[in-house]
């Protein structure tokens, strides 16, 4: 079994030590380590951290394979830093039966660069009507725990109920689109200043906000979990953390581009900048970097969103939604958070490890960098700026909104169980 010495890290953006991966595990952790044969990479200082674990991934295959597939998607992953993502049910065939998520799972066990775990629809079809096959889904090959409409709301509160319900028998989880759809008909943007002055149809805060409302009181009263999918406003901010105040068991998350976008960029007109949910205010991004920071949002998840040229080089009200985002998320995270002030290296791990692994019941992700631990890993070299350039992305889209933005940190060395996918910043 091969052995990979990386010396002089900084784990977890602490002390420089030396980690010596054995196979498919970490064998030690301290200073001065020796191996013979062992393959040694020279840290210099770079931040060692576990394996990124993203929540919130759509992956398109099956059905759409002309914007990503599992494979591309998986090397974006890895070129991100990223060792286990959770595949969107949104495909076509939608994900709402034990097929189609076995499909996913096992291309993914197929691809090598990352692990994927599917997420199962809530509802058959994304339609909202009735309940998929949540039982069958969470008993099939691909163990589905985390089930989701994403893309589109489950705007009935019985089915959203029932969901709830029907999920707490093995602990499973719901994560909801937080989007009332009728006070989101019409709508392309933020609802605000820039919006009126543009006369693009605006999107109210409350559409948002209300059905997060809605649903960590029916979570309550159920006694199951939810899980807020990219949350945005700064009201849903306050009832988040209001609901965990209660005892709710209320997980968020927010993406890298809420944390550092704001709608000013879409005076620019560029449909790289339209996204779901919008691009809000900047009173918005101040208080959801406050909360990640404190705690009230949980994690750190990409909502990559892959598209096609055609289905973003076009007028503004005719572009898809969406954003590529596992290749660019760490620097976004360090840019805004990092450099700030607001979280040190151990809380980037916690957000964007530790936590969507227990979120989603990663098996093997989110693991402390220990001795004994799966050898998950990811090398980072924080000193490093430099611009986006979308034509080195491994994803199969281009639709970044960073592209020749200047960012900081850069992403050297993936391992996944103690198999390198990434080397000097190439996937192997």
């Amino acid at each position: 079994m091969s052995k990979t010495l990386i010396r002089g890290a900084k784990v977890l953006g602490g002390e420089a030590q030396d980690v010596l991966i054995d196979g498919a595990t970490i064998a030690e952790v301290g200073t001065g380590l020796s191996a013979e044969g062992a393959e040694v990479i020279e840290a210099g200082g770079k931040v060692l951290l576990p394996g990124l674990v993203d929540l919130h991934t759509h992956l398109r295959e099956p059905g759409r394979e002309d914007s990503e597939t599992v494979l591309t998607g998986t090397r974006a992953a890895a070129s991100g830093g990223y060792t286990n993502v959770f595949a969107m049910a949104n495909t076509f065939p939608v994900a709402d039966t034990a097929g189609v998520v076995e499909q996913v799972w096992r291309l993914g066990q197929e691809s090598g660069y990352c692990d994927v775990q599917p997420i199962g629809a809530v509802t058959v079809g994304l339609e909202g009507a009735k309940l998929a096959e949540l039982g069958a889904m969470h008993e099939s090959a691909a163990a589905v725990t985390v089930f989701s409409d994403d893309g589109k709301c489950v705007h009935d509160a019985v089915i959203m109920r029932r969901a709830l319900e029907y999920v707490k028998a093995f602990n499973g989880v719901v994560a909801q689109h937080a989007q009332e759809p009728r006070l989101t008909e019409g709508a392309q943007m933020n609802e605000g200043v820039v919006s009126a002055e543009l006369g693009l149809g605006g999107w109210p805060a409350v559409a948002e906000e209300s059905i997060i409302a809605r649903d960590v009181l029916l979570a309550e009263h159920v006694g199951s979990r939810v899980h807020i999918c990219h949350l945005s406003t700064a009201g849903s901010v306050e009832i988040v953390r209001w609901a965990k105040s209660r005892g709710i068991d209320v997980t968020a998350e927010v993406t890298p581009h809420h944390l550092l976008l704001t709608d000013e960029l879409v005076r620019s007109y560029n449909p790289v900048y339209k996204v779901n949910p919008p691009l809000r205010t900047e009173r918005d991004v101040m208080a959801l970097r406050e909360a990640l920071a404190d705690g009230t949002i949980d994690i750190v998840a990409t909502d990559h969103a892959p598209h096609p040229h055609e289905d973003k080089d076009c007028e503004w009200a005719a572009a898809a939604m969406g954003m590529v985002g596992l290749e660019t998320a760490l620097s976004v995270v360090q840019e805004t958070m990092v450099d700030t002030g607001l979280l040190d290296w151990a809380g980037v791990a916690d957000r964007m490890s530790f936590k969507p692994a227990q979120i989603g019941q990663a098996t093997g992700h989110g693991r402390p960098v220990s001795a004994g631990e799966p050898a998950n890993l990811t090398l980072v070299d924080t000193a490093y700026r430099g611009p986006v350039d979308p034509a080195g992305f491994a994803s199969r889209s281009r639709n970044t909104p960073y592209e020749g933005r200047e960012l900081p940190g850069r992403v050297t060395h993936t391992w996944l169980r103690g198999k390198a996918t990434l080397v000097d910043g190439k996937l192997t």
